[in-house]
């Protein structure tokens, strides 16, 4: 039934104008705003993200939005450079690095780390 029907994400921010900042200075993504007066992340290949602001957000505890790179150790000390603080777990199924990568075996899924926008969303960087 919704198969062919176009689709696309969306999640809460308090602040679209941080928002805005984080997502086009820090992350270097194309962002928009649209006639609605939200914003859009254009991504190559993908429908565009929608993030509308919500006064009493609360952001997720878990991950909305995940970027693929090729060099998941590149991207972190990229992103650690433009102030980016990533996410240290310690648990028994998820465990980081002091880079703050969950390393996986080879085959048995990605290594991926994750980090938060200003309004506290998480967000991932993944990788082969």
């Amino acid at each position: 039934m919704l198969k062919n029907i176009y689709a696309f994400n969306s999640f809460s921010v308090k602040d679209l104008k941080k928002a805005k900042d984080f997502y086009a200075d820090v992350l270097g993504l194309d962002v928009k705003e649209n006639e609605m007066g939200l914003l859009e992340l254009h991504l190559e290949n993908n429908n565009p993200v929608i993030l509308y602001p919500k006064p009493n957000h609360s952001p997720a505890t878990f991950t909305v939005l995940n970027f693929k790179v090729n060099d998941i150790d590149k991207t972190v000390d990229e992103l650690i450079s433009k102030g980016i603080v990533f996410e240290t777990y310690t648990g028994k199924y998820i465990e980081t690095d002091a880079k703050g990568i969950s390393r996986s075996e080879k085959g048995k899924g990605p290594n991926i780390a994750w980090f938060k926008d200003p309004d506290g969303n998480i967000l991932s960087i993944l990788a082969d």
